[in-house]
């Protein structure tokens, strides 16, 4: 049985963790923290927790969290880089569902995240937790930076165009649309419900965090730099993340229905639906799956691919779930084979 602790476990990822965790067989939720709920039951929190998570908020503390086998940190970024050292090396295995490590250009994170990096020595062997291209990497890390949500869909999106050398990566478009959870459950006027609810609208056009995870992905695949312009929007939604993503095509493919197929046929999570459909966040929504769909209108040399996830589970939690699998040699759908909610 895995030992599991969980940091930050009042937010939305950390809940959804819980959610998930509760139900996996083959995981023992050990420890979960909260500074502010300190001494209180988990269940008294949230009470869907109930005959589930029958363990006490505790405050973040080193030896209380060394006695897990994995910690994952559901929390704001900037703080896993403060543990994960002495984590590391006291055996435990970490899970890093915030930015902390995700970026391999320390002065970069810097940059985006406008504070100076903790723990700059362990962002080389950091492995960027998106199992669709790292999975061999991650089964034998120590230390897993899970990929963000915004970056989850876009580039699942993308991957098999890229790595076909299909289109001119100099020209990518992502148009991309997020539930109001994505912010987090801190309280902002942001997310009051009379100011989000019948509105749309984009943000961070001009740069956001996001960017550089999904450039440096990108440039992975592709082998040389890429240009991406980015732009997310906040949607009066709770759960969800609709990619819509444009490339031009710069060489021919017979049938690119089928390369998405091929692409993915052995990733669980990934599901290239029918031609011609028009995935929605609903479909995958409380789910671990990605639904892709492709597009070329009217023939032309335009590929339009339509990513959608659920921003909570394949965009944070579930995914984390997902790594921990690989790096405990478990079956990769242990735990997640969730189907989504409907409506």
């Amino acid at each position: 049985m895995i030992r599991a602790g969980i940091v930050g476990g009042t937010g939305y990822t950390g809940v959804e963790l819980l959610r998930i965790l509760a139900l996996h067989s083959e995981v023992e939720v050990a420890v979960v923290t909260s500074r502010g709920d300190a001494g209180i039951r988990v269940d008294a929190v949230y009470p869907s927790l109930r005959g589930r998570i029958n363990v006490l908020f505790t405050a973040p503390e080193l030896d209380t969290l060394a006695s897990c086998d994995v910690v994952f940190f559901a929390t704001p970024n900037g703080t896993a880089m403060l543990m994960a050292e002495q984590l590391l090396a006291r055996g435990v295995k970490v899970i890093d569902l915030s930015a902390d490590f995700r970026l391999k250009d320390a002065a970069e994170w810097s940059h985006w995240y406008g504070m100076e990096h903790a723990c700059p020595e362990l962002i080389s062997e950091a492995v960027y937790g998106l199992p669709e291209i790292h999975r061999e990497a991650i089964k034998q890390a120590r230390l897993v930076a899970c990929a963000g949500c915004y970056p989850t869909a876009v580039q699942l999106g993308f991957l098999p165009l890229i790595e076909n050398g299909l289109v001119d990566v100099n020209h990518l478009i992502a148009d991309v649309k997020s539930g109001v959870s994505g912010a987090g459950r801190k309280a902002e006027l942001t997310g009051l419900m009379s100011e989000i609810g019948e509105s749309f609208k984009a943000y961070g056009v001009s740069g956001h965090r996001h960017l550089p995870e999904i450039s440096q992905g990108l440039r992975l695949v592709a082998g040389k730099p890429v240009n991406l312009t980015f732009v997310p929007h906040l949607t009066p939604m709770i759960r969800g993340i609709h990619a819509t993503l444009y490339s031009q095509l710069t060489a021919s493919v017979a049938d690119i229905q089928a390369l998405y197929e091929q692409r993915y046929q052995q990733d669980t999570f990934v599901d290239v639906l029918p031609q011609g459909a028009h995935p929605s966040t609903r479909d995958v929504r409380g789910s671990n799956n990605c639904q892709i769909a492709i597009h070329q209108p009217q023939g032309g040399n335009t590929i339009v691919v339509l990513s959608v996830i659920d921003n909570l589970v394949k965009g944070a939690s579930g995914q984390a779930v997902q790594v921990m699998n690989l790096m405990f040699g478990l079956p990769e759908e242990a735990g997640l084979t969730i189907v989504a909610l409907y409506p």
